[in-house]
């Protein structure tokens, strides 16, 4: 480090030795992050004892500040453009390959030299805040070194910063009037639009500021209007997401209110930091009166607060540099608001598929023995197509199209799938922990809520049975009738028994994969759902003149409607056939042990090979042909209901920690009525409440 100090030139403004001189900071090992703060306190005891170094480093930092452009630094990191999600995701993409070359006009240029490794915000930010004023403080308070020059870095860096804030500002007003924002809150065309306010008040700001510096005027107005039209602003974003919920949003809405937010609170940060009546409020996102007491407890407290809201800007645009490549990064923050409403879509569609009281019960028993008989039929045909020894792109197209025009024929006839359920209920339970304030939830309500759901999912489950099982029997057995031979020969029946053999084949694997589907379909569906929502599918189907001269106006209204609210579930139905008919001949053209198993078609095959066996079959077989589907129908429903549960908790943002504590009230259910537990009540319970403290938002 003090090799570095020497090579010092006061008068370059060459990045290398800066380059250097963080090396020295910079922990050689990831466990070695602790010491950096060692560091930094090192350099600056170097620094105190030897003035002339520290004029030196002084004139040196100064030259290279003062020669670069600082405005895009604070306009662009941490800030998503305007190009939009798809564009800006393939050049991050592009980036991390092959970065884009680097100069000596802009300081993001220079941090990206310094700051190469993507983890250096991780030690920066362990080093107190304390420790960077104190290493500021020493360069800042040094002479200039002799016959350096005039360079005002303070001022390059307040200049840097007022350019940005007008930069930031047309960008606002701009993305405040983009077509999609406008279509989701039509308001902003009948009042003055707070985008187009707030960059006026931001212009005679900015004019002000510049008076001030030419020394035409010795004060100026602050910024509290400008915040005011901020914060409306704000409340319009608000306004849209909240709208979105109900009406629906797409990935470009998503990001243009991520990239609006991300805009107006930089404007803020940047507004605090040039402020100079000293009473303008810091940017809410960071705690600075924790932070300028930890850093500066000698200072005023405007002073105080300035220093901390630097040093909090300065490490979020660190981090930022460093991740401005990472592509998880920006699909966290852009998905989210997409993820919500596709889960909020799957919990309205959930509430179908809870059952409250046994009459209930018993109609959702009869919904899903109507799926079964369908399921047997279909069974056959996938039976028959097998027996096509088709190519295998061509088998796979003839399984996809069995089992989308199967699933979607269920859904038409409004008959329910067992295993299409947890995609939704889950969504449901989400749903549920979301409480009002955010902070506590009716723990005994969600165990009643789990308790529905589980009653219900054994009916469904035994309804599809039920009827799936005799169909594919009667099936098998009126098949050998009429043709003198079984629909399946005694080979081929043992191949299916041993597909669904719990321990000597990969069943449970490949029911794991099936899960995965029904996963997927369930957020397919929940995705076309809002996208049904979000661009209006019902009028734009009622606008089809042809179509209503065909069908005539009532029966295109009730097209149209049908159309949007069904247009998810035949989309998730469509799309989970072409996963189920295509996993199989995946896994056969790459070499993979890919394949499904569904409880439904698992049992439908072991009827099938029971008729072709003539009923010659062990019971230790039965018995294991029967524990397989089962324990196949058990792994269906805890992969697909995990997955979708997660992802609906992230959706929202929520972290669950009560899980015994859900348990516990589960338990006094089942005591207090173990028959009601499995068949549910005659009439609808009322419920005891009993809050339990959540952590997450909504």
């Amino acid at each position: 480090m003090l090799s570095t100090l020497e090579r010092i030139d006061p008068h370059s403004d060459r990045i290398d030795i800066l380059v250097d001189l963080v090396e020295q900071l910079r922990p050689r090992r990831r466990a070695d992050i602790a010491t950096s703060a060692d560091r930094v306190r090192t350099l600056c005891q170097l620094l105190r004892g030897n003035p002339a170094q520290a004029s030196a480093l002084r004139s040196y930092v100064t030259r290279v500040l003062d020669s670069r452009r600082h405005a895009s630094l604070y306009t662009d990191i941490g800030v998503l453009s305007n190009d939009g999600f798809f564009t800006e995701l393939k050049r991050r993409i592009s980036y991390r390959f092959l970065p884009p070359a680097l100069g000596d006009v802009y300081l993001s240029d220079a941090i990206d030299q310094v700051l190469y490794v993507k983890t250096d915000y991780r030690w920066i930010r362990t080093v107190p805040a304390a420790d960077w004023l104190e290493l500021f403080d020493v360069v800042s308070n040094a002479t200039a070194a002799p016959h350096a020059s005039p360079a005002n870095a303070r001022r390059t860096t307040a200049l840097g910063m007022l350019e940005a804030i007008r930069t930031l500002s047309c960008r606002v007003c701009a993305l405040g009037f983009e077509p999609r924002l406008i279509s989701s809150h039509a308001d902003i065309e009948n009042f003055d639009s707070p985008f187009l306010m707030q960059n006026i008040e931001v212009n005679n700001y900015l004019d002000g500021y510049a008076r001030l510096l030419t020394g035409e005027t010795a004060s100026m107005d602050d910024a509290r209007h400008l915040l005011v039209m901020l914060d409306q602003c704000d409340s319009v974003v608000a306004k849209i997401r909240k709208n979105a919920l109900s009406h629906g949003t797409s990935v470009a809405l998503t990001y243009l209110l991520l990239a609006l937010t991300q805009s107006i609170d930089r404007l803020r940060k940047l507004l605090f930091l040039v402020d100079v009546s000293g009473h303008l409020p810091a940017a809410p996102s960071v705690d600075l009166e924790t932070l300028a007491n930890e850093a500066t407890p000698d200072y005023a407290p405007p002073t105080s607060l300035r220093r901390a809201g630097a040093i909090a800007l300065a490490q979020e645009l660190v981090e930022a540099h460093n991740n401005k490549y990472t592509v998880r990064d920006l699909f966290a923050d852009n998905i989210d608001l997409l993820a919500r409403n596709v889960t909020e879509n799957a919990s309205r569609t959930g509430e179908h598929y809870i059952a409250d009281t046994r009459a209930q019960l018993g109609g959702m028993f009869l919904s899903s023995a109507g799926a079964g008989l369908i399921v047997g039929f279909m069974a056959l045909f996938k039976i028959l197509l097998g027996t096509l020894r088709a190519a295998p792109l061509v088998e796979a197209f003839l399984f996809s199209l069995n089992y989308s025009l199967g699933f979607m024929l269920i859904h038409v006839l409004h008959f329910t799938v067992a295993t299409k359920q947890p995609a939704m209920t889950a969504s449901r339970i989400a749903a549920g922990l979301s409480s009002k304030d955010g902070r506590n939830i009716d723990l005994d309500s969600m165990a009643a809520l789990i308790n529905k759901v589980f009653r219900t999912q054994c009916f469904a489950v035994l309804g599809n049975l039920a009827t799936a099982i005799p169909t594919a029997w009667l099936i098998a057995m009126g098949y050998h009738y009429a043709t003198g031979r079984h629909l399946v020969t005694p080979d081929k029946a043992m191949h299916l028994l041993h597909d669904i053999d719990p321990i000597h084949s990969l069943a449970l694997f490949y029911a794991a994969i099936a899960g995965v589907c029904l996963f997927v379909a369930g957020l397919i569906s929940g995705y076309f759902d809002n996208k049904a929502l979000y661009t209006r599918m019902a009028q734009r189907v009622y606008q089809l003149r042809g179509l209503g001269r065909l069908l005539g106006p009532d029966r295109l209204r009730r097209l149209s409607m049908y159309i949007e609210n069904n247009l998810g579930s035949l989309m998730g139905n469509l799309y989970f056939g072409i996963l189920l008919g295509t996993i199989g001949t995946l896994g056969f053209l790459f070499g993979l042990p890919l394949d499904i198993r569904h409880v439904t078609f698992s049992s439908a095959n072991f009827a099938t090979a029971l008729v072709a066996l003539d009923h010659n079959m062990s019971w230790e077989l039965a018995l294991t042909s029967i524990g397989g589907f089962l324990s196949i129908g058990t792994v269906n429903l805890v992969v697909s209901f995990g997955l979708a549960l997660l992802v609906a908790l992230r959706a929202r943002k929520i972290h669950f920690e009560h899980g015994i504590l859900l348990l516990k009230a589960l338990g006094r259910r089942f005591l207090a009525a173990p028959i009601d537990f499995f068949i549910g009540p005659k009439d609808m319970p009322s419920e005891p409440l009993e809050a339990v403290p959540i952590r997450g938002s909504k």
